[in-house]
């Protein structure tokens, strides 16, 4: 892992967090924010803690299966471990680069193929785009008078958003399934880079291009040999998005506000959600926050959206930020005992069945 580039990004996040503080609390007295804040009903609190363990959870599970798959017996708790270091690290780098390398990283030290964890990551990565833009998709063709809501920047901001996605989400796809259109296009952009000066050592690129192109024909291998393993995986993901998107509606409830129903909430936060993804911050943080004002005031009023946002955003991610920085320095002292690392039996294969052995041959 680059730790140069971890530093950097935790910088980058501190800095925004205090910037993002000061432009939310400049114009809301300390005292009139605590006196609200403390009317917040408790119960409602733990709740959107319980769907932030969901969302969570829900990863882990993924985790799970597709190891499994791939003839590994890892514990659910090993995958959760697993879970919660990504969240700390996609927090604290840019675009969440980091979380996925870590994963795969701490995976290898349970003994478990680099390649193996890379395929896990890049199986989660699909199925999450892929439901996030259903979602988006679903949320524009039968609420669209939600997005009337959002304002014209914020409007703009969920465009951008939904292309990013889309086109990651086209390219990952047609590396799949698509590999002579894939290096047909590949070759095509690596050209354009190159006369643009953006690539210096094209035959160093052409092989890291290469070997990313192995990787996802290796998952395709898998979805071919594991036809029901992709619909399980998206069901899991919608339940884990879901989740995410229900801790503004908990938070609604948690300040005894009523009018709106869940329905409305979860879809305007699945578009703020979106249009805030491609950003690349730590975290998005200081977007999400934006947004967050700028989409849920209808829903919250003027008076009532500053606490919202820090009550929402203190749910589902300063406060799994540092619950998962804990479980994540619990899960490299783990892995760095050397009983553990001559032991690689936290995590042993299964005896491969031939209806899988395109992908146990590995």
């Amino acid at each position: 892992m680059n730790r140069k580039r971890t530093w950097l990004g935790a910088a980058l996040l501190l800095a925004l967090m205090g910037a993002t503080g000061f432009l939310l609390l400049r114009e809301q007295p300390v005292a009139r924010l605590a006196a609200v804040l403390g009317q917040v009903k408790p119960l409602y609190v733990l709740a959107g803690l319980g769907l932030m363990l969901l969302f969570i959870g829900c990863e882990a599970l993924c985790s799970r299966l597709i190891l499994s798959r791939l003839g590994h017996r890892a514990p659910y708790r090993r995958c959760l471990g697993y879970s919660f270091t990504g969240f700390y690290f996609s927090s604290i780098t840019p675009s969440s680069t980091g979380g996925q390398p870590a994963q795969i990283y701490y995976m290898s030290r349970d003994g478990i193929p680099a390649a193996h964890g890379t395929l896990n990551m890049m199986l989660i990565a699909v199925c999450y785009q892929v439901v996030v833009l259903l979602y988006a998709l679903g949320v524009v063709l039968f609420r669209f008078d939600l997005l009337a809501n959002l304002g014209g920047g914020l409007a703009l901001l969920l465009l951008f958003g939904g292309a990013v996605n889309l086109a990651l989400t086209g390219g990952m796809l047609c590396l799949m399934f698509l590999p002579g259109a894939a290096r047909a296009l590949t070759g095509w952009v690596l050209n354009l880079l190159e006369r643009l000066h953006l690539v210096r050592n094209r035959p160093a690129a052409e092989e890291k291009l290469e070997h990313q192109m192995q990787e996802y024909r290796r998952g395709a291998d898998c979805v071919k040999a594991n036809p029901g393993l992709i619909p399980i995986l998206a069901g899991v993901t919608a339940v884990q998005l879901t989740a995410l998107f229900s801790v503004p509606f908990v938070v609604y409830r948690a300040f005894g506000l009523s009018g709106y129903s869940a329905a409305d909430i979860i879809c305007t936060q699945a578009l703020v959600t979106l249009a805030v993804s491609s950003l690349p911050l730590p975290g998005a943080v200081g977007a999400s926050e934006g947004g967050f004002v700028k989409a849920m005031t209808l829903f919250f009023g003027p008076a009532l959206v500053t606490p919202a946002v820090l009550l929402s955003r203190g749910i589902s991610f300063y406060s799994f930020l540092l619950i998962s920085a804990g479980v994540t320095l619990w899960v490299h002292f783990r892995t760095s005992r050397p009983a553990q690392a001559a032991q690689p039996v936290i995590v042993t294969p299964k005896k491969p069945k031939r209806v899988r052995g395109t992908v146990t041959s590995w």
